[in-house]
């Protein structure tokens, strides 16, 4: 019992140790101890007592009893040892703890490394950028991030310009907005006490200027693409391309693009390519068709999702076979395509080639063939049709054309192959699939055993137009195994008779179309079912079917509206129609204002908006919409108002480029840039805020918007560091607010120094050239300013190199010599007599090159003889003006100049133009985004140009067609006429005589045909007293004109004779028999008397062997050997008692045997020229251009060699083209040679085809001193040429009055005392053994006080006799 009791004990005992270990190990793991030592020995008291108790309650006998309570005693001192030690243990744990923890954190620290390093970005201007890498460290290291080895600074940098983050050891550094000046190497410092470690990457900012004066990048496109899509205008039938341009290569995860035309994904195939290659990406469609038009969409995956750019592709109608032919229909579609038949549908073309289209031919082709054949005999009216006769399993393809009244149209595209099947087939059909992809088919038609067929059901007209009835029922059921074939029947409702309809044709399929039915006529239809046992009984009879009328085509659209896009397109809106069907689409075509012709704007129909691209800036359009249906198209809907094509208002962009232009102790003069879009209308003000560097918030400045682009900021404080930021406002609104501006010190300027120029921009930018313009500094130093210094560099470079070594006074100056590919920004100091200032802010980027459509100042006369200076702008938008300047110095004086605006086009028109108005004269465009700018430089050469072009407009001349002519009438009488252009009623005429005015009498009888502008003087018993100088004065309107003549005895003119029988010139021609032969004619033999003789003479000397015939009037003489001896002067002559006439012609031994005029490019020109086997002086040459005799000029020059005769035309231009003639008179007849310079060949370079031509010069000098004329020519050739001076085709003797003198090439004819008597033509003709060149002048002698004659047709000496 003791032992039990005993052992009872010890359990109890061990039980407490154990819980106390456990306490105490579970304290210890959670850092909690408890070191109150009253509450543990209490409850150790507590839990011995309770023992003892326990012991006291068992009983136990003799020395066992005794032993017990030793041992209990000594283990109960032994817990009492035990609990003493355990009060230490707490403070023991907690130590241990914080030891662990410190050894654990020494060996976890360690120096910073950075994980993934920074990579370099190259970034177009205005962009984003963020740098970021990954570091790992213990403790967490600190990140310092650095530009070019400069810690960046937040509070010095502009606000929100860099963004820092530190987030689990990823360090990200984001950059806004870059710009050139962001081009650096950062890096980034990561620190702690074990150490340091580094990471650099290069940020490149890339300028977009190569494209920013073409295309405006959007937001969407600026990361991804280059430039936006632009729309692309096609031709049927030809190739084209759509390609897309991105900024950088596409990384891997981008090159997945995808294209889509409205909405439909498209694939590379024969009918298009896709190509993806470096920067670009490119869809070609190899042959175009009407149903490639439509929005193409290209989309390049990104991170941050799907980047796309849409463009719409238009595709014009290819050129007409036969002229007025309709354009081709598009989307042809197969419907309901069965075993022997389908319904075919398209749409119809927006153009009908000018009258109404009468129908559809519908041809097919069988796949693998070419040949093409007509399924109807007559056209279609609709544009829906059935196709019947069609063979089962086999494969087709189908087009459409159009028919109008001129012709047929070109073929559609044609259908994707199609192949004609049972399309109930896979319902009778059931598939059982076994043994690994076999199957077996079993058709519920092999399990039906019916011989003859039952009729079928459901017999109903599923379409019916105004051509045909579509006719379907329901095959019979049970169908049977054999092959089913359909014949139809139609009853006239009310009759009992039925008729069958294909009994030739029996249908396949149960679908059939019958044509020609009669119209507004009821028809019941039945069908019977055929196999090869039977006919079944008839069907159920359909409905009453009566034939369709007429489809009539849709309501135009209502309520058609145009409003502003862009520059170049225009946005069109419509309502449905309100009564109809639902249409295909809509065709849309536009007509500028003042035209009648109406321009198709899309071939593929279109829903109730549309943009309208591909418009000419600045011009005025109205529009209309068509519906399309089946029917055709509908009527024009009304026309939209007229609109002008500008861009649409829009709130401006952000001001930019702001600079400190003058500071004093308070006040702040800020001046700034324009915003670079301007909304399409005018800047109507700016505002803006500042903000105190030692402050949170922005303040604003003006309530009410600053017109000017400077403003004086005041109350600010003496040394503080402020920032300035704006917004523009326009009439669509307040735009956006610019980045602020870098920080600026509110400190007085006290330099001597001028102060920055301000304003800087480039104007007249053209290919290698621009003009700089700019503002005088508002802070002048310590003295005026003297002038200004330019400085240009290249974009992205920061070498300014210095454009003028002497300063200019102005502030303006052209730049010139400049690369065109290359971009420049320029800046401008200003001098004063302290020296220079510091530099303005530079300019804008400009690539110095004309852009497209850049129009010039032109220079010109007006219909009513007013000089003026016009520009058209080619683009401009309502509130935009036009100011001119005249030598920048401002506008011109408004008394000496009118200004004239209409559209796009300024006149500046001078009122009384001299010296005065010369200058450089400048306009500019306001308020467009791109700079419109031209200048021209009005010289005393252009002026005195412009006033002899406006004199001949306000004084006009009558135009000369015939000059003065001299007939003898048969009577005797002398006629002298002349004619000119057709006269008004109005017309004048004043015949003068010898200073004398003279009337109509029976002796000089004066006739004025008017309308035939014919002047006629008729003198009987002309005489002495008749000679002198006729001028005929003509006056039309404002033109006038006079024509002198000046009759005198000179040469063979003989007036005084009665003589009516004139000879024809003298010719003469070898015959076959090697004979000469010389002939004459008398013009008018019917006035032959018995008395007229005709006698031939040689060399003066009468020669007898004459023939002459009364009766024709014909003279010969025949020459039987021709010998050196026959050569001479040989002379008609025929006289009676009335006068005589005479001919001659001087007979050498020269023959003309001529190859046709040939075409010979030169260095020079072009020469056109004929060899001959002998030429001689004698032969008289003449070239004419249109029938039109030429002379020698400063661009044509004739001359002829020994074998040779040619015309050669200087700096050949569009108005030489034409026929070329030239005719040689050699004594006999008049030949003539002729060619047609019409331009088909290409110029090549040549030689001459002789070694040393001679040189004319092509202007002749005159001069009048003392009555006495001059004409001066520059002769130059080797050897030294002949020089031979004419007048009227007569050689010069040089004696009395007319002297010539040579010096060197100068060649001088002098003619002293001038008077009437030298009115005429003076040609020189200089001649070597290379060549000759003949150069002339006509000179008109008048006396002091007459108003001078212009000729246009040669050139014209005016001399003035006192």
């Amino acid at each position: 019992m003791g032992t039990r009791a005993l052992f009872h004990h010890r359990e109890e005992e061990q039980k407490e140790e154990r819980k106390q270990s456990l306490e105490m190990c579970s304290r210890t793991r959670k850092k909690r101890f408890k070191t109150s030592s009253r509450e543990y020995n209490l409850r150790r008291e507590a839990d011995i007592l309770e023992l003892e108790q326990r012991g006291q309650k068992r009983v136990c006998f003799g020395n066992d009893m005794e032993k017990m309570e030793e041992e209990v005693m000594r283990i109960c001192r032994q817990l009492r040892v035990r609990a003493e030690r355990s009060k230490c243990l707490p403070a023991q744990a907690l130590e241990h703890a914080c030891l662990e923890k410190e050894l654990l954190e020494l060996l976890s620290g360690r120096a910073p490394i950075i994980w993934i390093p920074l990579r370099a970005h190259a970034v177009w201007e205005r962009m984003d950028v963020t740098l970021a890498c990954t570091t790992l460290g213990s403790p967490v290291p600190q990140a310092t991030w650095y530009k070019n080895g400069i810690p960046i600074d937040l509070r010095r940098a502009p606000a929100g310009k860099y963004k820092m983050r530190n987030r689990f050891g990823m360090l990200t550094l984001h950059i806004s907005r870059c710009s050139m000046e962001d081009s650096a190497e950062y890096s980034v410092e990561v620190k702690n006490q074990y150490g340091e470690a580094y990471s650099f990457a290069t940020v490149l900012v890339r300028s977009k200027y190569k494209y920013s004066f073409e295309f405006k990048l959007s937001n969407t496109a600026q990361s991804y693409f280059a430039f936006p899509l632009k729309p692309l205008f096609a031709r049927e039938k030809e190739p084209f391309t759509l390609s897309c341009y991105f900024s950088s290569d596409l990384l891997d995860h981008q090159r997945g693009i995808t294209w889509f035309r409205d909405g439909e994904l498209l694939q590379d195939s024969e009918g298009q390519e896709l190509r993806l290659q470096g920067c670009e990406a490119s869809l070609t469609v190899p042959c175009a068709h009407k149903e490639d038009e439509g929005f193409y969409t290209i989309r390049v995956p990104s991170l941050q999702g799907d980047k796309e750019q849409s463009t719409y592709v238009f595709v014009r109608d290819a050129a007409a076979a036969t002229a007025g032919a309709p354009g081709s229909p598009l989307n042809v579609k197969c419907h309901d395509v069965n075993k022997d038949c389908l319904i075919l549908s398209w749409v119809p073309p927006s153009d009908d080639g000018g009258s109404p289209i009468l129908g559809y031919l519908i041809e097919r082709c069988e796949a693998g063939s070419e040949q093409w054949l007509q399924c109807s005999a007559q056209p279609v009216r609709s544009c829906r049709c059935p196709v019947l006769g069609l063979a089962e399993g086999q494969t087709y393809q189908f087009r459409v054309r159009a028919v109008n009244k001129a012709g047929t149209s070109h073929p559609s595209k044609a259908t994707d192959p199609v192949t004609t099947h049972d399309p109930s087939r896979d319902k009778r059909v059931t598939v059982i699939p076994y043994d690994q992809g076999r199957t077996i088919e079993i058709s519920k038609d092999d399990l039906e055993d019916i011989k003859i067929p039952l009729p079928p059901t459901n017999v109903h007209a599923s379409e019916v137009r105004e051509d045909y009835v579509a006719l379907a029922w329901d095959e019979p059921d049970p169908r049977g195994r054999e092959p089913l074939n359909y014949y139809v029947e139609k009853s006239l409702v009310g009759s009992n008779s039925w008729q069958m309809v294909n009994l030739d044709l029996p249908a396949n399929s149960p679908r059939f179309a019958l044509f020609g039915l009669a119209k507004g006529k009821s028809f019941r239809f039945r069908v019977r079912s055929v196999n090869k046992f039977g006919i079944s009984e008839p069907s159920v009879p359909s409905p009453p079917v009566t034939a369709g009328t007429k489809l009539a085509p849709l309501p135009p659209p209502s309520q058609v509206l145009a409003f502003r896009d862009t520059k170049t397109s225009v946005v069109v809106q419509w309502d449905k129609p309100k009564d109809g069907l639902e249409p295909l689409g809509y065709y849309i075509y536009c007509r500028e204002t003042g035209t009648e012709e109406w321009q198709t704007v899309n071939n593929k129909p279109v829903t109730c908006q549309f943009t309208v691209p591909g418009l000419q800036p600045g011009k005025e359009y109205v529009f209309c919409v068509k519906s399309v249906s089946e029917a055709g198209l509908s009527e024009s809907s009304p026309e939209t108002d007229p609109i002008v094509v500008r861009p649409a208002i829009a709130c401006p962009s952000v001001p930019h480029g702001f600079v400190l232009l003058h500071c004093g102790k308070t006040e702040m003069t800020i001046g700034w840039k324009a915003p670079k879009h301007k909304g399409g209308t005018k800047i109507l003000g700016y505002f803006l805020d500042q903000h105190d560097n030692s402050e949170p918030d922005w303040h604003e400045i003006n309530t009410q918007p600053i017109p000017r682009r400077v403003c004086t900021v005041s109350s600010l404080q003496q040394g503080h560091l402020y920032q300035f930021r704006g917004r523009a406002m326009n009439k669509a609104g307040v735009g956006e607010v610019s980045e602020p501006s870098d920080l600026f010190r509110c400190e007085e300027w006290t330099m001597p120094e001028p102060g920055p120029p301000h304003d800087v921009r480039c104007s007249e930018v053209r290919d290698s050239s621009l003009r700089l313009l700019w503002e005088a500094p508002l802070y002048q130093g310590a003295g005026p300013v003297t002038g200004y210094f330019l400085e240009l560099c290249e974009e992205g470079s920061e070498d300014w190199k210095q454009i003028n070594k002497q300063p200019t006074g102005s502030t303006h100056m052209k730049v010139a010599e400049l690369d065109p590919d290359k971009c420049y920004i320029f800046r401008v100091r200003a001098l004063n007599k302290a020296g220079v200032g510091p530099p303005s802010l530079p300019s804008d980027p400009v690539v110095p090159k004309t852009k497209p459509g850049t129009n010039e100042i032109e220079l010109g006369v007006d219909e009513e003889g007013f000089i003026y200076m016009a520009f058209e702008a080619p683009e401009k938008n309502e509130d935009s003006e036009f100011i001119w300047s005249k030598d920048y110095e401002g506008p011109p004086a408004p008394e000496r100049v009118q200004m004239e605006e209409k559209g796009n086009r300024s006149k500046l028109i001078l009122k009384e133009p001299s010296e005065k108005d010369l200058g450089v004269y400048s306009v500019e465009v306001t308020d467009v985004d791109d700079d419109i700018s031209a200048s021209c430089t009005l010289t005393k050469e252009d002026l005195d140009k412009l006033l002899k072009r406006s004199h001949e407009i306000r004084n006009p001349l009558i135009k000369l067609i015939s000059g003065w002519n001299i007939d003898v009438l048969e009577r005797g009488e002398v006629r002298l006429w002349l004619q000119v252009e057709e006269l008004s009623p109005n017309a004048e005429l004043h015949l003068i005589f010898n200073d004398k005015e003279l009337t109509s009498t029976p002796t000089h009888k004066i006739n004025f045909v008017k309308e035939k502008g014919l002047v006629e003087l008729i003198i009987q018993d002309f005489c002495a007293d008749d000679k002198g100088v006729y001028t005929a004065q003509l006056k039309d309107g404002k033109a006038k004109n006079q024509f002198p003549l000046v009759l005198m005895d000179e040469g063979n003119w003989k007036f005084g004779i009665r003589f009516t029988l004139p000879c024809s010139n003298l010719t003469w021609k070898v015959l076959e028999s090697c004979e000469v032969l010389l002939s004459c004619k008398v013009t008018e033999a019917a006035n032959l008397r018995k008395d007229t003789k005709f006698q031939w003479f040689f060399n003066h000397k009468a020669r007898a062997g004459g023939v002459f015939d009364p009766q024709t009037g014909m003279g010969t003489l025949q020459i039987p050997k021709v010998t050196k001896a026959d050569e001479g002067l040989y002379k008609a002559v025929v006289s009676d008692n009335r006068g005589e006439d005479s001919t001659q012609l001087e007979l050498t031994k020269g023959a003309l045997s001529a190859t046709p005029l040939k075409i010979q490019p030169t260095e020079e020109g072009i020469k056109i020229y004929t060899e001959v086997k002998y030429y001689t002086d004698y032969m008289k040459t003449t070239w004419y251009h249109k029938d039109k005799q030429l002379e020698s000029r400063d661009r044509t020059r004739a001359g002829s060699t020994m074998n040779q005769i040619w015309l050669h035309i200087l700096e050949p231009r569009e108005a030489d083209k034409g026929k070329y003639t030239l005719e040689l008179f050699d004594g006999n007849s008049s030949h003539r040679l002729s060619t047609d310079l019409a331009g088909q060949g290409e110029l090549r370079h040549s030689s001459a085809d002789f070694q040393e031509p001679l040189k004319a010069g092509s202007t002749i000098h005159s001069c009048c001193v003392s009555q006495t004329l001059c004409l001066t020519c520059c002769v130059s050739g080797d050897p030294y040429p002949e020089i031979s001076w004419f007048k009227n085709d007569k050689v010069i003797v040089f004696k009395d009055r007319y002297k010539m003198d040579v010096k060197g090439s100068m060649v001088t004819i002098t003619i002293e005392k001038v008077c009437n008597e030298d009115t005429g033509k003076y040609s020189i003709y200089v001649k070597n053994k290379y060549g000759s060149e003949t150069g002339q002048v006509t000179i008109s002698v008048y006396k002091h006080g007459d108003i001078p004659v212009e000729f246009n047709s040669f050139r014209c000496l005016l001399v003035s006799l006192p």
